[in-house]
Formats: C-alpha cells, sequence, structure tokens
C-alpha cells in the first residue's frame, strides 16, 4: 500500500500524482502529455480530457499509476469561457436566444473529431453572457462533458439569425480541477530543476499534486486494511470490509447510487480502486463495489 496522501516523497507523487495544467496554445493535449511525461522522467502520462491545439486552460496531467484514473473524469462537468463572433449585429433578444440553449441538447461531433459522428445528447447547464460588443459576446459555459463548445457556436448563431462561429475558447474548469490553482510547463520544469540540483522541494510540491486530488468530486468508501489488500489482488469490495460511506468532497451527505462511479479509500486517505456501487454497504455480507479500476 502507498503511504498516506501527505507522507509521499517526491517519487512517490510522480509515481501517482496529478499536475493541474495550463495548457497553452498551439500543441495538442497528447503533445503536452508526452513533454511532461519526458521531462518529469516517467513511463506514462495522460491528459484528462482533450483539448484542441488552439485551446487553452486547465488540463490535468496524470503521471504514472494515476493514468489508471483518466475514467474518473467522464463524470465531471466542465467549464468554458469561449468568444461567440457573429456574422453581424447581436440582435436585442440574445439573451433569450441563449437561455434556449439551456438543458439538454442534440449534437453531431464535427468531421475531425476523434468519436463516431452519431447523433447524441449533452446537457448544457448554463450559458451566460460576460460581456458583448456588435458583433462579439464573451460567454461562460458549464456543461457536461463532451459537449463540442464549437458546434453549439455555430447553432446560436443560427437562432440569432446572424450566423456566428467560435473564436477563442479556454477551459476554466473539468471537475475536480479549475483555475484558481493552474501551473505552466515552465513552473513544473523548474520544480523539478530545484528538487534534482539544490533538493528544495517546494515548488514542486506547489505543482505535482497527490493522484487522490483528481478523484475529490466523487463518492467514497472508506474500507478496512484487510480489505485493502484484497482488493490489490483482484477481490472486489465486500460489505464486512466497509468502514464508511459518504459523497463527494463537496456534498459529504449525500448518499452514492447504485451503479455510481465511486473511490474506495483506507483510513488514511490513500486511494486503492475505482468501482461501481452494486451493493448495501450497510448489509452484512455481499459484494458492494464491482471493481473497474485497481490503484495500489
Amino acid at each position: 500500500m502507498r503511504p498516506a496522501p501527505e507522507n509521499r516523497t517526491v517519487d512517490e507523487l510522480l509515481e501517482f500524482g496529478v499536475v493541474n495544467l495550463d495548457k497553452p496554445a498551439g500543441p495538442s493535449a497528447h503533445q503536452v502529455s508526452a513533454w511532461v511525461r519526458d521531462v518529469a522522467g516517467v513511463e506514462r502520462a495522460a491528459h484528462a480530457g482533450t483539448l484542441d491545439p488552439k485551446v487553452t486552460g486547465c488540463l490535468p496531467v496524470l503521471l504514472g499509476d494515476a493514468t489508471r484514473l483518466a475514467r474518473a473524469f467522464l463524470e465531471g462537468t466542465k467549464e468554458y469561457v469561449a468568444v461567440l463572433e457573429l456574422h453581424g449585429r447581436a440582435p436585442a433578444d440574445l439573451e433569450a436566444v441563449l437561455a434556449e440553449f439551456e438543458g439538454e441538447l442534440y449534437q453531431k461531433p464535427p468531421r475531425k473529431s476523434a468519436v463516431a459522428r452519431r447523433l447524441r445528447t449533452r446537457e448544457v447547464y448554463d450559458l451566460d453572457v460576460l460581456d458583448r460588443t456588435d458583433r462579439k459576446v464573451l460567454l461562460r459555459i458549464r456543461c457536461e462533458s463532451g459537449t463540442y463548445v464549437r458546434k453549439l457556436c455555430h447553432d446560436v448563431g443560427l437562432a440569432l439569425g446572424t450566423g456566428g462561429h467560435m473564436g477563442h475558447l479556454r477551459r476554466t474548469a473539468t471537475d475536480p480541477f479549475d483555475d484558481r490553482d493552474l501551473h505552466t510547463l515552465q513552473d513544473l520544469v523548474d520544480g523539478l530543476a530545484y528538487e534534482r540540483e539544490d533538493g528544495d522541494e517546494r515548488l514542486l510540491r506547489e505543482v505535482l499534486a497527490p493522484a487522490e486530488r483528481a478523484l475529490t468530486h466523487l463518492p467514497r468508501i472508506t474500507v478496512a486494511d484487510s480489505a485493502a489488500a484484497e482488493i490489490a489482488n483482484g477481490a472486489p469490495v465486500y460489505a464486512p470490509g466497509v468502514v464508511g460511506v459518504s459523497g463527494p468532497e463537496d456534498a459529504p451527505d449525500a448518499e452514492p447510487d447504485e451503479g455510481d462511479l465511486l473511490v474506495c479509500y483506507t483510513a488514511d486517505g490513500s486511494a486503492v480502486c475505482l468501482g461501481a456501487l452494486v451493493g448495501d454497504p450497510d448489509a452484512e455480507a455481499g459484494e458492494v463495489v464491482s471493481l473497474e479500476r485497481v490503484l495500489v
């Protein structure tokens, strides 16, 4: 088992850690992940949610065994700030038209996307105007993972009767990360240099977080150490090994529903596995969590 997150060495963080990276415009998300992998000197690194080359902002990058956590980011909300460039003067009913796009929408992925071009639904939770000029509208968009903002801007332009397209796009949040603690590639390079050359770990520890930081938006089950040892060998989570259940960090009293993705932890806060809730945690016997990813 790993030590508690707060007790890990730098090498242990590099093998099971995450960087909340501020992606620059230009490289692809895949290229940025490869740079992080090479700079950090680890075997694997993976980004949590694709961003197109021109798009900037929040790109969590998982290191080492933390790459197994990528599945967790399919569950979260995304937030963007986008410039909607209209092909004519913004009409007076702009905000009323935008309100019609809040809720469940049909979208077909664009031709250059990495997924099959099938009609599907995605939900837009909030669509707010932050600023506007005659032909440009600054939007804040909170939406379900997998929403195509470029397509959304195109459709809004059609609904407004002016036509329109997406200008600059920046991702400001992807659950559970946001832009309040972003770090640049240069921060990571400097932190590694200070640690390797001078033994000064302070900057690197600011940039590099334990991988558990990427899981705070999911419900959690605490298991006994004996159960964690069995899980490490591939056994499901059984009711006798469950110590406690809680909701995600921002709603600890919320109870998970059957089928929800959740995280199992030891008592010291070290993540053991990702899995789906399949049984009653309060039962005396039976399977409670079906494993999806073992993390130890």
